[in-house]
């Protein structure tokens, strides 16, 4: 029987390349989707944290010293854990181009120079936390899609029909043991992460405004839960790695964060509540964690002047009780001289009102 025209593949095929060339400069698709990842999570943590009360501006700065040390940190983790697979050239140890970044290296390093940062500027580093986290795994997930790119991060032979399709150099050049080279298709492990990426960032923003979470629980949500999807990875992944015990130096990583993370957050919920500032001690003082999403800096003066319109508005009002006090003694005043006037009078003698007040008229009649 002839082949259908047309008919899907039984795998996911690998690009045929992995770079594209603007003029002299050779741009790689992995570093695009790590500009691309970090371009969206400045962007959520910008909104993230104007909802908090802080100044979104902030947020670019933070990226300035963060973003940098993320690269340095991810570079050096790569180096140590996965030595194997640096480039056999000079500059080979930094080709952060050509991939290889450990993330867990790099939110390390990431997270102690951005903690730095925020603490010199006099803002609590846990509602940022709480902000960023989501964020952060967005930007991975993203930066997954340069993974399929550089055809790498792949797991065991497949003959599933999302199976992806690895060139035989790749297999060789990524390290896979000599009795899967003949096989053509792998477990797309990239393809599960960029999914398991975007879930649990869609979970921590659904739990972060239907559960009152304390900062920094959600970015011990995010260590637990990223390192326990690792986990799974970890075990049908067979490209080079460092072993210990006959098992991949990065499964005992996921599962000592993935405890961590998870008791982080118990003690972070157990906590008495503390307050913390969302913004530079010359801007706003310290809010409360319950008081904090309310803050809206934009609306700040606007409540003001209501308020002082407010104080304004009672304080007439009560001018305005105290006058009509004042008129109503003086006609109790009145009303009680009446009749000690008239008791007063003589016998005979009456009191005609004129124009000028009270006058006496009339004669004394003799009984």
């Amino acid at each position: 029987m002839a082949p259908t025209i047309g008919a899907l593949p039984q795998y996911i095929p690998s690009p045929p390349i992995n770079s594209f060339h603007v003029g002299p400069l050779d741009i790689h698709f992995y570093a695009l989707g790590y500009i691309i990842g970090i371009t969206l999570a400045i962007l959520i943590t910008r909104r993230r944290w104007r909802a908090l009360g802080g100044d979104p501006d902030l947020v670019n700065d933070i990226a300035l010293w963060v973003v940098p040390a993320g690269i340095i940190g991810g570079r050096i983790y790569f180096d140590i854990t996965t030595p194997a697979d640096i480039p056999h050239v000079w500059y080979g140890v930094f080709a952060v181009w050509t991939g290889g970044l450990g993330i867990w290296g790099g939110v390390a390093l990431a997270a102690l120079v951005g903690a730095w940062r925020l603490r010199k500027l006099g803002i609590s580093v846990g509602p940022f936390a709480n902000a960023i986290a989501p964020a952060l795994l967005v930007a991975q997930a993203v930066g997954r899609i340069g993974n399929y790119f550089n055809k790498e991060l792949f797991g065991k032979p497949t003959t599933l029909p999302w199976g992806l399709e690895i060139p035989y150099q790749y297999r060789v050049s990524g390290g896979i043991p000599a009795a899967d080279l003949h096989f053509s298709t792998f477990q797309p492990s990239f393809l599960y992460e960029l999914i398991w990426d975007l879930a649990l960032a869609a979970f921590l923003v659904w739990l972060g405004h239907h559960a009152k979470i304390k900062p920094w629980g959600l970015f011990a949500l995010y260590v637990a839960g990223y390192s326990a999807y690792r986990i799974f990875e970890e075990s049908i992944r067979i490209d080079s790695s460092v072993y210990i015990l006959g098992l991949r130096l990065n499964l005992f990583v996921a599962v000592a964060l993935t405890i961590i993370g998870a008791v982080w957050f118990v003690i972070v919920q157990r906590r008495p509540e503390r307050p913390y500032t969302v913004l530079p001690p010359g801007a706003e003082g310290e809010v409360s964690p319950d008081a904090a999403a309310a803050v809206a800096p934009d609306s700040q003066p606007a409540a003001s002047d209501a308020s002082d319109a407010s104080d304004e508005s009672a304080r007439d009002d009560q001018d305005d009780r105290n006058d009509q006090d004042d008129r109503n003694d003086q006609d109790d005043r009145n009303d009680q001289a009446d009749p000690e006037l008239e008791d007063a009078k003589p016998a005979g003698t009456d009191l005609e009102e004129t124009g000028d007040g009270a006058s006496v008229s009339g004669t004394r009649s003799d009984d």
